[in-house]
C-alpha cells in the first residue's frame, strides 16, 4: 500500500480484482467504514453474507500479510483522523529537513502542487459530474456550510453560485437561523458540507438532520473521509497533506473551482445572463 493511499483506497482500486464473495466483503467494508473492518473476521463475514476464508483473501487481495496487519492499517487511519496540529507539529519537527540549504529551509510548493495533483488524478470522474449537475439544477436549493476554517471555502463556493443561479445560501452559524435553516429542507434541497480532519460533530448533526428529511449531500472533505460520507450522495475527497503543522485546503480549493466552473457550463447562457445582472444590481447598489 502506498504511504499516502488509504484503505478505502485500495479497496476501490482493487475492487475489480476481487472474486464475488470479496467483493461482498469489500461492500460491507466500504457500507460501513472503517469500523466494520475492525470486527473479528467472524462477524464482518456474518455481515457479508460471506465465509471466514473469503475475509481473509480479501485482506490478502488488497496485499496485507494478514487481518491483523489490515485492521492495523485502519487503526492507523482512525489515529491519523484525528490528528491535531500540534501532532502534526511534531512530525513535522521529527521529520529531517529535505530539500534545505545551509540550514536554510526551501519553500514548500512542491508538497501542495503535489498535492493537486493527486486529488485531481484520483477524485471519481461520475461523482464529479453528479456533483455539479445537483448545483446546476435550478429546481434545488443550495446551503453550503463549512466548519471553523471551512466556513471560509464555503463562503467562496456561496459567492460563486450566487453569481450563476439562484437559491444558493450559506448555512447561517448562529443556532436558530441554523435550526430554521435546516428544518425548511426537503427533497429538493442539496447540502454542501465541507467537513475535514478533525471533524465536527455539529456538522455531522446538521447533515443527519437534512439527510433524514430527504436532502442531497454533497461532502467535501480528506483522503480519511468524514463521518458525514455515509450519508452523503457524492463525497469529493482532497489530499490535505502539507509540510506545516496544518492541513492545506489549496487541494480543497482546486475541487471549488472545478464545481464552479462545471456549473457555468451546465448552466450556459442562463448563468451568463444572470451573471450580467448581478454585476449591473451589484454596481447600482455600490457593492464593488
Amino acid at each position: 500500500m502506498l504511504p499516502d493511499e488509504s484503505v478505502l483506497e485500495l479497496i476501490q482500486a482493487r475492487l475489480g480484482e476481487c472474486s464475488p464473495a470479496e467483493r461482498r466483503v469489500a461492500r460491507a467494508v466500504m457500507a460501513s467504514y472503517p469500523a466494520a473492518g475492525l470486527e473479528t473476521v467472524a462477524k464482518l463475514s456474518q455481515r457479508a453474507g460471506t465465509s471466514a476464508p473469503s475475509v481473509l483473501r480479501f485482506a490478502s487481495r488488497l496485499g496485507f500479510g494478514s487481518f491483523p496487519e489490515f485492521q492495523q492499517a485502519l487503526r492507523n487511519e482512525l489515529e491519523a483522523r484525528s490528528a491535531s496540529p500540534l501532532a502534526a507539529l511534531g512530525q513535522v519537527q521529527e521529520a529531517p529537513a529535505a530539500g534545505s540549504r545551509q540550514g536554510k529551509p526551501e519553500p514548500h510548493s512542491g508538497s501542495f502542487v503535489a498535492g493537486i495533483e493527486r486529488t485531481l488524478e484520483r477524485l471519481p470522474g461520475d461523482e464529479l459530474t453528479t456533483a455539479i449537475s445537483l448545483l446546476s439544477d435550478v429546481n434545488r436549493r443550495v446551503t453550503v456550510g463549512g466548519g471553523r476554517f471551512t466556513r471560509l471555502l464555503a463562503e467562496y463556493l456561496t459567492q460563486h453560485l450566487m453569481q450563476l443561479r439562484p437559491g444558493v445560501r450559506n448555512l447561517p452559524e448562529a443556532a436558530v437561523p441554523r435550526a430554521d435553516a435546516v428544518l425548511g429542507m426537503d427533497k429538493r434541497d442539496v447540502l454542501v458540507v465541507l467537513d475535514y480532519r478533525r471533524y465536527e460533530p455539529p456538522t455531522l448533526d446538521v447533515a443527519q438532520q437534512a439527510h433524514e428529511q430527504g436532502a442531497k449531500i454533497i461532502l467535501l472533505t480528506d483522503r480519511w473521509l468524514s463521518p458525514v460520507a455515509s450519508l452523503a450522495t457524492v463525497v469529493l475527497p482532497s489530499y490535505v497533506d502539507s509540510p506545516s503543522a496544518y492541513d492545506s485546503y489549496v487541494p480543497s480549493l482546486a475541487v471549488i473551482e472545478m464545481l464552479v466552473a462545471g456549473a457555468l457550463e451546465t448552466l450556459g447562457d442562463d448563468a451568463v445572463k444572470r451573471m450580467h445582472r448581478f454585476e449591473a444590481l451589484s454596481q447600482r447598489l455600490s457593492l464593488v
